[in-house]
């Protein structure tokens, strides 16, 4: 592969090896999946929660009855659920701030342009629009969306101004769904262990010793036993976990007034005026939208206008 000290790159190397016709319809799938807007991952989405779901009601449930253990904690994961499907079909139906020629004019008000990250003047080339402070033309949608966040795969919608606030409700909806199927699996579990008298038991070593029951083998025990439940288990774990992460991230952007895409470009050196990063590696871009805690969360849910802006 090496020649006159010139080596071929891994893709050149994958294009010899790939028929031209098999990298053209998976350019093609890549493309519609994640350029162009697709129930794929909301089919995904739901299979995911019927699934879980489907198993916390067939054997979770069953068991946790039996075991006595209360009626509301256990009918906690179906009202979170029921939240959450609320907020889902809301936030994937909402308009998210689409830009148009007839409220062009009035979003240029809602926001100032900082000078860095939002210049004034702008017009979209694709909408043929003056763009606002904070907007974005999105590809996949095909409109530029005020106070554009980011473009969600999940809700197949963008996130934008309008639907901010059902978006983070949405998330912290599936996030304690999460951790609700999360405790209470768990807690069934370990009830499981304390009446089988598993963690009294011993094992012999390799030298036949006796030795009291490790985790590792609990853990076997219990997926011999219950696979289906431990099954559920590592992945409702691993949803919070990656949920839980990505909340927080939402709550400190809401918190603080910036949009995902703002702070990716802040910090990415996206925008071509963003000054040059001061010593101590703190970054040279202020965000002048924050306005404190409360009147940012506020922000979220009630978006600003420009009549609002212009009282103020």
């Amino acid at each position: 592969l090496c020649t006159s000290g010139n080596c071929a790159s891994f893709p050149q190397v994958l294009s010899l090896l790939i028929p031209t016709q098999l990298q053209r319809v998976t350019h093609l799938a890549l493309h519609r999946l994640f350029h162009t807007r697709s129930c794929l991952f909301v089919v995904l989405h739901v299979a995911l929660q019927a699934a879980v779901f489907g198993e916390y009601t067939w054997e979770v449930f069953g068991y946790c009855w039996e075991l006595q253990f209360h009626l509301l904690l256990l009918l906690l994961p179906y009202l979170l659920l029921a939240g959450n499907v609320g907020c889902f079909l809301l936030c994937s139906r909402a308009n998210p701030g689409i830009i148009t020629k007839s409220n062009a004019a009035s979003l240029v008000k809602v926001y100032a342009y900082d000078g860095v990250l939002f210049q004034r003047g702008l017009v979209c080339p694709t909408c043929s629009v003056e763009k606002p402070a904070r907007s974005k033309h999105c590809s996949v949608c095909r409109t530029c969306v005020h106070r554009f966040d980011h473009h969600c795969v999940w809700v197949n919608n963008c996130i934008g101004a309008s639907n901010a606030g059902l978006f983070l409700l949405y998330l912290l909806s599936l996030t304690a769904t999460a951790a609700a199927l999360t405790a209470i699996t768990a807690a069934l579990l370990c009830q499981l262990l304390l009446l089988s008298h598993a963690l009294h038991g011993t094992s012999r070593g390799a030298q036949g010793q006796e030795r009291p029951v490790g985790i590792a083998l609990l853990v076997q025990h219990l997926f011999m036993t219950f696979p289906r439940i431990v099954f559920m288990l590592g992945f409702v774990i691993l949803l919070t976990l990656v949920l839980g992460g990505y909340c927080s991230f939402s709550l400190y952007l809401a918190l603080t007034n910036q949009t995902t895409n703002e702070w990716c470009k802040s910090r990415s050196g996206a925008a071509p005026h963003l000054p040059a990063q001061p010593h101590h590696g703190q970054p040279g871009y202020k965000n002048i939208y924050s306005k404190g805690i409360w009147r940012n969360l506020k922000e979220i849910f009630q978006p600003p206008t420009a009549l609002e802006r212009k009282k103020k």
